[in-house]
């Protein structure tokens, strides 16, 4: 039984809410076009979010964005919270559903951030890809157990014309290749835990989300009465219709996450270690988030901003420890300020529904901490002095490309500017830069259709006339090998000469940049310590040595020695 989330009491949501047991925090995951929104319609679905029920699988309800309707292509992410009883007992599932396509992968890196589990899509007929594997990777670097669902059986049967035997064997090399990656990827503790077995267990699902059927796990497919001949049997005789009547997808892909997407005081005592290193686990605070405590301090993970045209910015995140109310008080760790909370919601897709607290193991969305970005760890005023930041956002790919954009109009340069600086606070990916030589406006992003949709976005919100320049891709020299020591000039008073060499970066030190444990806005004697006791630098060098470090690739760091005689 399924109701919409809407219809119930604000006191019985959240009294669902307080117990961890009954909440879920899951989204998809996939390579482009396997169908992750379209999968989301039917979860919509049977939550009663979309009406009438033959809509699911068309509608695209969370690709809201006009650019998304007209691609056919989820460009952000969106959040949703659904109502599911399983076995009789409610259930919350906050849901996000992401893009697919690599431009777009930084929406994915920062929706981890707030999801214990994830519903990996997969196209039977294309199997894993490239960014299949990208995302896994992402999923297990925070700590997040993957599900997978099969998606698109109906192309084995009416383009590949396989028969029942042919689809099973299908389905168990896809298998091989998702646990292929868990093996790679997983940490150690957990490789064998998070493998999927469609033997047993309710950890794989098959069926069409097109056509909004499907089943958990073959023998419990079996068990129900449904075999791959019937299925067959159903689309060479079209009554597919009813296929999807007696094994409607949505009950099948919600039992799989509520079953094996473990609530947040479960996930939480292994991904807090991960992803709250500069913490004190033994802390009251650290003990407060390992548990999920909503009576603990609050504390809030930001996974990204939205900018809305009526309220200002919304900061969407997963509350951690603690209980966030509207009023409250908080700060922001790393913009170093104070807010208050003016409002709190929850997220239902493009619509926002007023909530008056939301309580840890929770996803929120708050009004009022603008100076939030995606990243930011918002804790309670009351505990700013001794509240560690959470780990910051790794992200698989970097804005290379670029495109210099000006207004036809002078006049509007400003407006332009501020337009383009919404942009990158909505999406970090995205980097503004103005070239202080030539005054041009110079926008970069992942890929060509990333840039493609910003520019996009802007003229549709600042209805701006503004000529986009061709893309163009970075490239950047990097030092290959140590350099001879070079003069490299006197002091005035000639009593000083200043010689210089330059050398690669050793891979132990590029590997701590590249997974953000050093930093450009670091303390530098925190940076110094970290360089002395994971890449071996030697205490004065660490001290004393700079770091020139690109924005773009590690490949061109390098060490400057500097020495006066």
């Amino acid at each position: 039984m399924a109701v919409r989330i809407i219809e119930k009491k604000i006191e019985d949501i959240l009294s669902m809410m307080r117990n961890p047991a009954q909440v879920r925090n899951a989204g998809t995951l996939a390579h482009v076009d396997h169908g992750k929104t379209t999968t989301t319609d039917s979860l919509l679905m049977g939550a009663g979010l979309l009406s009438p029920p033959k809509v699911a699988g068309k509608a695209l309800a969370m690709d809201y964005v006009e650019i998304e309707q007209l691609r056919q292509m989820t460009v952000k992410a969106a959040n949703i919270s659904l109502y599911f009883e399983y076995e009789g007992k409610p259930y919350i599932i906050n849901f996000v559903d992401t893009p697919g396509h690599v431009d777009f992968t930084g929406h994915v890196t920062r929706s981890l951030r707030v999801m214990d589990g994830a519903l990996v899509v997969v196209d039977a007929v294309e199997g894993v890809m490239t960014q299949t594997e990208t995302v896994v990777r992402q999923a297990m670097e925070e700590m997040v157990r993957p599900v997978l669902f099969i998606n698109k059986i109906d192309r084995l049967i009416k383009e590949l014309r396989l028969n029942p035997n042919e689809i099973q064997q299908r389905i168990i090399e896809i298998v091989k290749d998702f646990n292929n990656l868990i093996d790679m990827y997983a940490d150690p503790a957990f490789k064998d835990k998070w493998k999927v077995d469609p033997s047993k267990g309710g950890q794989v699902a098959l069926g069409s989300a097109l056509h909004k059927w499907g089943g958990v796990t073959i023998p419990q497919a079996a068990k129900a009465g449904l075999k791959f001949s019937n299925i067959v049997d159903a689309y060479e005789k079209n009554y597919v219709d009813e296929l999807a009547q007696e094994f409607p997808l949505y009950r099948a892909i919600l039992n799989m996450i509520v079953e094996h997407v473990p609530p947040p005081n479960v996930a939480q005592k292994y991904r807090i270690p991960k992803i709250w290193r500069g913490g004190d686990l033994n802390s009251p605070l650290g003990k407060a988030l390992l548990e999920a405590d909503p009576d603990g301090p609050t504390v809030i993970a930001v996974s990204k901003m939205n900018k809305d045209p009526h309220a200002g910015l919304i900061a969407t995140g997963r509350v951690f420890s603690g209980t966030i109310r509207e009023g409250d008080e908080v700060y922001l760790i790393n913009a170093k300020t104070a807010k208050r909370v003016l409002q709190t919601y929850l997220y239902m897709g493009p619509n926002r529904i007023v909530i008056p607290e939301v309580p840890a193991g929770n996803i929120v969305a708050l009004l009022g901490v603008d100076d939030a970005r995606a990243g930011e760890t918002i804790v309670a005023a009351s505990i700013k002095d001794v509240a560690a930041p959470f780990e910051r956002m790794k992200y698989i790919s970097e804005p290379v490309v670029t495109v210099a954009i000006e207004p036809k109009n002078p006049n509007d340069l400003a407006k332009l500017v501020e337009g383009l600086r919404e942009l990158t606070i909505e999406d970090p990916t995205l980097s503004l830069k103005i070239d202080e030589e030539t005054g041009q406006v110079l926008l970069s992003g992942v890929g060509t259709l990333h840039l493609e949709i910003a520019t996009w976005l802007l003229k549709e919100r600042t209805k701006l006339d503004f000529t986009v320049s061709q893309p163009l891709v970075r490239f950047r020299e990097t030092v290959r090998a140590a350099s001879p020591t070079f003069e490299g000039g006197k002091s005035p008073n000639k009593h000083n000469r200043l010689y210089i060499s330059v050398e690669p970066l050793d891979e132990e030190t590029i590997r701590l940049i590249q997974f953000g444990e050093v930093t450009d806005d670091q303390d530098p004697r925190d940076r110094a310590k970290i360089l002395r006791e994971k890449a071996g630098w030697d205490a004065d060098e660490a001290r004393a040595y700079g770091l020139s470090m690109s924005s773009t690739s590690t490949s061109s760091l390098i060490r400057q020695r500097v020495s006066n005689t």
